[in-house]
């Protein structure tokens, strides 16, 4: 017997496209399912300037396949040399939605990112007085710091502090992975979301290191105990508005990610909603996947939400997808959840 479950078209509010021939392999298994997402800006060079993020825009949109609808949501990458003026021009003209702050060596391509946030204050007093929404990869990368306690750390020791001495500037909590992350996100008030990745709500750490590295569940933030893990799919699927759906969606190819220092990332555009489906029937949530996915992100974003629709049925029989994607640039593999799901989108 089938099921099937019909939502409003969802959004990733965290996308990772790359540029030239990987972006042309992979922006197709996210716009046939999203509508939007937030692009992430850390290319080489990096999209740090209103017209850098103009001419990404455009290159997203000449890679698009022919009747595909998908809008990029564009971001600036926040260094200590960003002028404030351009950060306010390119959000006044519609084209930039939030400015990404990358601690610099956190993730991959972040090494122009702040190492001090004091240098940067100009530019967030000014996104605070504009509304401009500031995206946070929320870690501090000092070598004292286990790489488990990083989240938890940085907003004790970053975050919070920032918030109070900016308590207008509208902060989203990126991809977060712990049960210190979830508490704080849900005390925040209206000015702080989180985003939840759909790897973070399958793997723990566990999936990484038992039985030999998996190099394909290897991610940063890295997935940490179970115990974080059932934290985040409780909120998740808890309906609250301040949490929703960025995937984090990150492609490398295969010989870059099964290496002697292999990149970090899950590759989940192809399969978030049917893996997103199993996840929310699993709690008893279906009915609250719509909120996570396509309501709770338009809101915090102040954006109309999508007027298409999707529609997810569960079949008896195990649903398939690529194990890989291929692309110019190389073979991208596609996360595996280690478990049958029968969800497909279908619509």
């Amino acid at each position: 017997m089938t099921q099937e479950i019909t939502l409003i078209r969802p959004d990733d509010w965290h996308l990772h496209l790359r540029d030239g021939a990987m972006l042309h392999g992979v922006l197709p298994e996210t716009a046939r399912h999203f509508a939007r997402a937030i692009i992430m800006p850390n290319l080489v060079p990096p999209v740090v300037t209103g017209a850098q993020a103009a001419a990404y825009r455009d290159r997203i949109l000449a890679a698009l396949p022919e009747g595909a609808t998908f809008e990029p949501l564009m971001t600036l990458y926040l260094t200590e040399d960003t002028d404030a003026a351009d950060v306010a021009a390119a959000h006044a003209s519609g084209l930039v939605k939030a400015v990404k702050l990358y601690p610099a060596g956190a993730t991959t391509n972040s090494h122009g990112g702040v190492r001090n946030i004091e240098a940067v204050l100009p530019v967030l007093e000014k996104m605070a007085e504009i509304g401009l929404p500031l995206c946070v990869h929320g870690e501090v990368t000092t070598a004292e710091v286990d790489i488990f306690d990083r989240e938890a750390v940085f907003i004790d020791t970053v975050l919070d502090p920032l918030r109070r001495r900016l308590p207008g500037l509208r902060v989203v909590m990126e991809h977060i992975t712990t049960q210190e992350g979830v508490d704080y996100a849900r005390a925040g008030g209206e000015t702080l979301g989180a985003t939840i990745t759909t790897h973070h709500l399958i793997i723990n750490r566990n999936h990484i290191l038992v039985g030999g590295i998996k190099p394909h569940y290897y991610c940063l933030p890295v997935a940490k105990r179970e115990k974080h893990r059932l934290a985040l799919r409780a909120a998740a699927t808890s309906g609250a508005g301040r949490f929703f759906l960025g995937t984090d969606s990150a492609p490398h190819v295969d010989a870059l990610k099964e290496h002697a220092c292999g990149c970090a990332g899950c590759f989940t555009a192809t399969n978030t909603m049917p893996l997103l489906a199993h996840v929310f029937e699993e709690e008893g949530a279906l009915d609250r996947l719509e909120a996570f996915a396509s309501l709770n992100g338009p809101a915090f974003y102040r954006l109309p939400v999508n007027a298409g629709r999707m529609r997810l049925v569960k079949h008896e029989k195990p649903q398939t997808w690529p194990e890989k994607i291929f692309t110019e640039a190389g073979p991208v593999t596609v996360f595996n959840p280690g478990y049958p799901v029968h969800w497909a989108v279908e619509a």
